[in-house]
């Protein structure tokens, strides 16, 4: 979805990964409503065929799992697939999960989070596939309608739709995120099989904003020093490779200003200085 992170990691040469160009990803019904979605709007349009694209390339594959790029594993994740197996259905999604303090925004966002989908390589995955497909052709903007938001409130409909062949994971305290780590690991000490890094962001050259918006507790802190160590090796041999590490500086403005001093004093964002 970007050139320089494509041609970045062509550089690298990662033995694990194989890129796939947007070039060769995209198809006339994608080229043709282009135009009509900002970049965030085309990659969230873009989800639902990357599934298909990955079974083109590998039809061999038993099953493909769409990840969110924000993801952090801190466990294998073979104990959702024999979860998702034993079922004998086509395609499994998970919840947010929202903890009772955000639960209210489950209705703007959505039951389910496009973050970890599976989809089996089987004739009933696809009819789900190409129905999603469809739905974000005809929509998919990053604006909240009563039924609609990106690509993403169209799995609210999925369990109804499709109850036979759609599987929605159980095990919820082993998807954590912002939205509801501090719920879930006030009550377990085992890791997440993965933390979903929503709102960190590369704030400056060597500024991450780790959260926005959300209280985190301390006992939950160590998903966030685990994920930074790791971020800063692989920044740090960015640097070394002298490729670019983008930056998305926040806005300066007295408002920005006066909600950033606001959300330090709830303690409702949090920054972290790397060290590469």
């Amino acid at each position: 979805m970007d050139k320089k992170v494509e041609q970045q990691l062509s550089e690298l040469n990662l033995s694990n990964i194989k890129l796939i160009s947007l070039e060769s990803a995209e198809n006339d019904r994608l080229l043709s409503v282009k135009k009509d979605r900002s970049k965030g709007e085309y990659c969230w349009t873009m989800t639902p065929f990357t599934p298909e694209i990955v079974f083109q390339l590998a039809p061999e594959a038993k099953r493909v799992t769409y990840l969110d790029a924000d993801l952090f594993f801190y466990d294998n994740p073979t104990c959702f697939f024999e979860e998702f197996e034993k079922t004998h259905k086509d395609v499994l999604i998970t919840e947010h999960g929202f903890a009772p303090e955000y639960a209210h925004w489950e209705e703007a966002s959505g039951r389910f989070c496009v973050q970890f989908l599976t989809f089996n390589n089987t004739p009933e995955a696809f009819k789900v596939m190409r129905w999603w497909q469809d739905a974000c052709i005809d929509w998919c903007y990053a604006r909240i309608e009563k039924d609609r938001f990106g690509d993403q409130k169209y799995l609210n409909q999925w369990p109804g739709l499709f109850e036979e062949h759609v599987h929605i994971l159980t095990q919820v305290n082993r998807t954590l995120a912002p939205w509801n780590v501090s719920f879930y690991m006030a009550k377990q000490t085992q890791a997440p099989v993965f933390y979903h890094f929503h709102s960190l962001r590369l704030a400056g050259k060597k500024i991450v904003r780790l959260y926005e918006g959300y209280l985190i507790s301390k006992q939950s802190m160590f998903l966030y020093r685990a994920y930074m160590s790791t971020l800063q090796e692989k920044l740090k041999l960015l640097n070394m490779q002298q490729m670019d590490i983008p930056s998305f500086p926040e806005k300066i403005s007295l408002f920005m200003l006066l909600r950033r001093c606001r959300d330090l004093l709830k303690k409702t964002v949090k920054y972290s200085v790397l060290k590469y």
